[in-house]
C-alpha cells in the first residue's frame, strides 16, 4: 500500500475522475472524505469502499461555497483525527462564447474550478503545516494551455488554477507539496455534457478520442495512476508541477 492510513478530502468524487481516484486510493489504503452534489451518488461511492474493506465518508455540498470546504476539512479531522491530504477535482464545463455566457454562468465556472481551490485550500494547508507534510493535487485541463471553442471561462480558469498551483508550491514548499494533473480528453460524464452542444453527441466524442496519438478516450482509472503517483512518496521531489495526460493531444499539435 502507497498510502497507508493517510487521510484525504476528495472532491467531485461521485463520478467520473474523482470515483476513479477515490476508489484506487482507498486501495491504496487512504482514509477518505468525499465530497460531491449527488448525495445518493456519493453515498454509494463510499458504501462501495467500505464493501471493499476501505474507509470513507461523504459530505454532500456545493464546492464552490466556503462553508463546504471548511466542513470538508472538520468532518476529515473529525473522522479520521488527522489530515494528509487533498484532491481537488470538482468542476463545471460553463460553455458558451463570450457573448453568450451569461454571467452568473461565468462566475460560477470560476468559482467550482478556481475558487473552489483556493476555499479548501485555505482550511486545509493549516493542518497540513501542524503534521509537516501534506499533499494537494488539483485537476486543471489541457484548456489551460489549448483553446476549445466555446469554453472561455472553462480555459481561462483552468489556467489560474495552474498559476495558483505554482504559487502555492512557493509558498508552502518544503512541507507541502502542490501539483496539478491536466487530462485530455477523458471519458467522463463531463465529456457527454460537452458533446451534448453538438448535433451528433456520439460522433463528437468519437471524434475528440481521434484527436490523441493513441486514438482512445482517457479513462479514470489512467487519471487516478497519476494521482496516486503525485501523492505518494515517489513523487516526493516534485511539486509546482502541471502534469499532462492526454493520450498525446498536446504532442499532436
Amino acid at each position: 500500500m502507497q498510502l497507508p492510513s493517510q487521510t484525504f478530502i476528495i472532491t467531485g468524487a461521485t463520478s467520473g475522475m474523482g470515483r476513479g481516484i477515490a476508489e484506487r486510493f482507498a486501495r491504496e489504503g487512504a482514509r477518505l472524505v468525499l465530497s460531491g452534489r449527488s448525495e445518493e451518488r456519493g453515498r454509494e461511492v463510499a458504501a462501495l469502499i467500505q464493501q471493499q474493506g476501505g474507509r470513507a465518508v461523504f459530505l454532500p455540498g456545493d464546492i464552490s461555497q466556503p462553508e463546504t470546504n471548511r466542513q470538508l476539512v472538520e468532518n476529515a479531522l473529525a473522522a479520521f483525527g488527522r489530515l494528509d491530504g487533498i484532491v481537488t477535482n470538482a468542476g463545471h464545463l460553463g460553455l458558451g462564447a463570450v457573448t453568450d455566457i451569461q454571467p452568473e454562468e461565468w462566475h460560477y465556472t470560476f468559482a467550482a474550478n478556481l475558487h473552489s481551490v483556493y476555499y479548501l485550500s485555505h482550511y486545509a494547508i493549516p493542518h497540513l503545516r501542524r503534521q509537516g507534510r501534506g499533499v494537494i493535487i488539483a485537476t486543471a485541463s489541457i484548456a489551460a494551455f489549448k483553446s476549445f471553442p466555446n469554453h472561455p471561462a472553462y480555459c481561462a480558469a483552468k489556467a489560474g488554477l495552474v498559476a495558483l498551483v505554482r504559487q502555492m508550491a512557493l509558498d508552502y514548499g518544503p512541507a507541502i507539496r502542490v501539483n496539478a494533473i491536466c487530462p485530455g480528453p477523458v471519458d467522463t460524464p463531463l465529456i457527454w455534457d460537452s458533446a451534448r452542444a453538438f448535433p451528433d453527441p456520439d460522433k463528437a466524442v468519437d471524434n475528440a478520442a481521434q484527436t490523441t496519438a493513441l486514438k482512445r478516450l482517457g479513462r479514470p482509472e489512467d487519471i487516478a495512476a497519476l494521482a496516486l503517483f503525485l501523492a505518494s512518496d515517489e513523487a516526493a521531489w516534485i511539486t509546482g508541477a502541471s502534469v499532462t495526460i492526454d493520450g498525446g493531444v498536446m504532442a499532436c499539435r
